[in-house]
């Protein structure tokens, strides 16, 4: 009997958990979440869960996190523990988790490494992999330039180079790449990778933040051959780099023409629209970090797409709404919202990816249409 079928207890650590509780839940797993957002809809998901102290702008301190963990572990006997984003930078709390559980993830060093902006540079190079020129010191001509935070995940911490960042932020420049966000998601066993699938990303530009994450949309629609050559791609750098478990890579796609951007080893946004009835992703991912590959391909149904709703207009006392199904990630009632500031994540499925596109506009569409009445926030 597998450790899941016996309804084993899993710590999960991730700026927001919803989505990796929602994935162990489906697997048989007893989710025991510490995040930041606390949502509703998670702490329906979970067996426990718990609010760290902090924000995304902040991300984690490894005190208060430890100190939510030991609370959720005690007397839960958990299996280990699987962590999302929110821990690229912050590998000394890696190594922390990693010496206090069992960690279903990639280790701290393998995150360290593939994280690192000219580590990443020269495995592209050792691979013969496009990726686009970096550098410590701003350009002279910084005009098709990016400035990056060593360790971000997802959009936000992108800006065009010279745009005003904090003194303390540890950054890097990139030269801006042309093609279309591809996103690759694959399963490794610290020797070999087997391909899950690929998705398009967009984004939901802001002033502040040009390259903010908007939403994703599987199948990709990209081609057999191209499909393929990222499947190569993933397969030599997982090799190369010992990955276990789920990791994405981000590419942009123009043509024939292949540019690796970066490399997310761990579960990351596309698990909403990876989702399935049987659990077989998280097991999938609890099974590579333990060193087995799934016996066949995962294969999942027709379209899905997932995005980010943000408010139109500040929110000072969240109403209490009556949450459609499709709707997860959902602000708590009397949460006081800036403008910009996520509402929800919106889901849809559908035959296809342009009707499951079509869905996502509508429904997000729904959201902040029936959110129009709060005006000067009043609850209802």
């Amino acid at each position: 009997m597998s450790s899941s079928e016996a309804g084993a207890a899993i710590l999960i650590a991730a700026t927001s958990g919803r989505a990796l509780a929602a994935a162990a839940r489906r697997t048989g797993y007893r989710p025991l979440v510490a995040d930041f957002f606390d949502d509703g809809d998670t702490r329906i998901l979970s067996e426990a869960n718990c609010a760290v102290a902090g924000d995304l702008g902040s991300g984690f301190e490894k005190a208060a996190l430890i100190e939510a963990l030991e609370s959720l572990a005690r007397g839960a006997s958990p299996l280990g523990l699987v962590y999302g984003a929110g821990f690229e930078d912050r590998i000394e709390i890696l190594e922390e988790l990693a010496r206090r559980w069992t960690i279903f993830g990639n280790a701290p060093e393998v995150v360290r490494r593939v994280k690192d902006p000219f580590e990443l540079a020269a495995l592209c190079r050792s691979l013969g992999v496009r990726h686009p020129e970096i550098s410590l010191d701003m350009p002279h001509r910084p005009r098709n330039w990016l400035v990056k935070t060593i360790g971000g995940a997802g959009g936000s911490h992108v800006a065009p180079a010279g745009a005003q960042r904090a003194e303390s932020e540890n950054v890097y420049y990139q030269r801006v790449a042309s093609g279309e966000p591809i996103s690759f998601l694959f399963v490794a066993d610290g020797a070999d990778a087997q391909a899950i699938g690929a998705s398009r990303q967009w984004t939901a530009p802001t002033g502040d933040e040009p390259f903010r994450f908007g939403g994703s949309l599987r199948p990709a629609e990209c081609g057999p051959r191209l499909e393929a050559r990222l499947a190569e791609i993933a397969t030599a750098i997982a090799r190369q780099c010992k990955l276990r478990g789920l990791n994405g890579i981000d590419f942009l796609v123009d043509g024939d023409e292949i540019v690796l951007i970066e490399i997310n080893p761990r579960p990351g946004a596309t698990l909403d629209i990876f989702e399935d009835r049987e659990g077989s992703l998280f097991q999938a991912h609890i099974d590579g970090c333990l060193g087995r590959l799934p016996e066949r391909p995962l294969e999942f149904e027709g379209a899905a797409a997932a995005a980010i709703a943000y408010a139109r207009r500040p929110i000072p006392c969240m109403p209490t709404l009556d949450w459609p199904d499709w709707a997860a990630d959902r602000q708590k009632p009397r949460s006081a919202l800036n403008l910009d500031d996520p509402l929800c994540t919106v889901k849809a499925h559908a035959a296809l990816p342009g009707d499951a596109r079509k869905l996502i506009a509508e429904r997000t569409a729904f959201i902040l249409d029936n959110l129009e009445h709060i005006g000067n926030g009043a609850a209802s």
